[in-house]
């Protein structure tokens, strides 16, 4: 039977049950952490779901040597930065691939006698990561077949075939090579006993503002609370950036950007402060100093890395804890300064980090010089109209009288009440109400005044001694 009474014909017992009593809110997501960058394989321009940085690893293959990347001054930038979100703290990160054009996969070619086309092994995957595939040719006797082996790390898979042919139809069952038109199919083949790379591909690596744009548009319907540009300095993200917050607020999927300066120098560091003033956007620096997986060596990273762990450390906090004081688990600083342009920055709204007791962060603060200049109000803000907005929707459509209004109050009263107990909130001040006009125009007006607790920047002591 209906839960609202729609007609009543046949004689009998109609009931009508009130339901808006039992309407909460639910959980709500501060830490989800969106990433857009360049990487060696995975799909392009889609979202990926990761739990951590083996997930990475797995999704979009391993980064290149900063020292000598695939593509000259453009080093693979979104695993690298994956590992420092997670090893920042985030637990649920999505994952955008980018890239400038189509990348293109690796491959090698299987010769015959004369040194005569045979087939191309193709890489299923597009991008440089098939680089670590490894491939052996090789023949016992005259007599037995062909044995080609395929290696990428600790997968193994051999194929026979006593003809091009007959190894190139083995081949077919491969999870990680395609296999082209084969040529002199009857021929002979050339041994390659030693174990052989994939060369070739692309991965496209040199990417523009448009790139990313493009790549943060895949993330605008996704639950992210904190997004970060792999490989990006504020002066080259900060247009597409804003843009793509502007849009996702407007849609009521707010969250805030970390952005790292162009690099760790002080004019560049400047010249990117004077440059953005905006509540949702933290501007991070110096550098960062770290051991890079690809070669084992330690290398200065820009800021943008430094920003991914610090991105990473916001999403282990409670959005009305504060950054301020807090440790960061990192290696070292690139391009450290000394207290008197820490001053200088801080005045320019710029998110420090400093040696003291580990790296701390110096302050917690945004780009704005204005009421969101703490990180946590900002997030607090945030929190309060996603869980208000979670508490209003069920009540549209509903009936605008006193009873549905006193019940979308009391909804409200147990979402902020609760923001006050886990201190998020100092106190609050709400009214539900609607005048006739309103009622007819279909309005139901909820005014509200809240009071976020703020944190401690600074303890000023007075000693009085005698």
């Amino acid at each position: 039977m209906s839960e609202a009474i729609a007609e009543m014909i046949l004689p009998s017992t109609y009931i009508e049950v009130r339901a808006e009593g039992l309407i909460g809110v639910g959980s709500i997501a501060t830490g989800n952490v969106g990433i857009v960058g360049t990487a060696a394989r995975g799909p392009l321009n889609e979202v990926v779901a990761l739990g951590g940085y083996s997930d990475a690893l797995d999704a979009f293959g391993a980064y290149d040597a900063l020292a000598e990347p695939r593509l000259t001054s453009n080093p693979l930038s979104l695993v690298r930065t994956l590992e420092q979100v997670f090893a920042g703290g985030a637990r649920a990160v999505y994952a955008v691939r980018i890239a400038n054009g189509a990348p293109v996969a690796a491959s090698a070619e299987v010769k015959t006698v004369g040194d005569a086309a045979g087939f191309t092994m193709t890489a299923k995957a597009a991008g440089t990561w098939a680089h670590g595939i490894r491939w052996t040719l090789t023949q016992a006797t005259v007599a037995d077949p062909w044995i080609l082996a395929l290696t990428m790390g600790a997968v193994k898979e051999e194929f026979s075939g006593a003809t091009t042919q007959a190894l190139a139809t083995a081949l077919a069952t491969s999870t990680l090579v395609t296999i082209g038109a084969v040529q002199n199919g009857a021929a002979a083949l050339v041994s390659k006993p030693a174990a052989t790379p994939f060369a070739g591909g692309s991965d496209g690596a040199n990417v523009s503002a448009a790139d990313l744009a493009a790549g943060l548009a895949k993330l605008t319907d996704q639950p992210v609370n904190i997004v970060v540009v792999a490989g990006f300095g504020a002066d080259q993200a900060k247009g597409a950036v804003a843009a793509h917050l502007e849009a996702t607020e407007n849609e009521g999927r707010e969250r805030i950007a970390v952005l790292g300066a162009k690099s760790a120098a002080l004019a560049d560091v400047e010249t990117d402060a004077g440059t953005i003033n905006d509540d949702r956007i933290i501007l991070v620096g110096p550098g960062l100093l770290t051991t890079d997986a690809a070669d084992g060596k330690v290398v200065n990273l820009p800021p943008s890395y430094l920003a991914a762990v610090v991105a990473g450390k916001i999403a282990t906090l409670a959005p009305h804890i504060s950054l301020t004081n807090k440790t960061l688990p990192i290696d070292g600083l690139s391009g450290a300064y000394n207290t008197t342009i820490y001053k200088k920055l801080l005045q320019q709204r710029v998110l420090l980090v400093r040696q003291k007791f580990g790296f701390q962060v110096v302050k917690g603060i945004t780009t704005e010089n204005a009421a969101f200049s703490q990180i946590s109000i900002r997030r607090t803000v945030d929190y309060a109209k996603t869980g208000v907005r979670m508490g209003s929707d069920p009540y549209i459509g509903r009936l605008n009288n006193a009873r549905i209004r006193a019940a979308l109050k009391a909804t409200l009263d147990g979402f902020l009440s609760q923001m006050v107990v886990d201190e998020m909130l100092v106190s609050y001040q709400l009214e539900v109400k609607a005048s006739r006009a309103d009622e007819i125009r279909g309005i139901c007006q909820v005014v509200m005044t809240l009071m976020p607790t703020f944190s401690i920047d600074f303890i000023r002591v007075t000693m009085n001694l005698q």
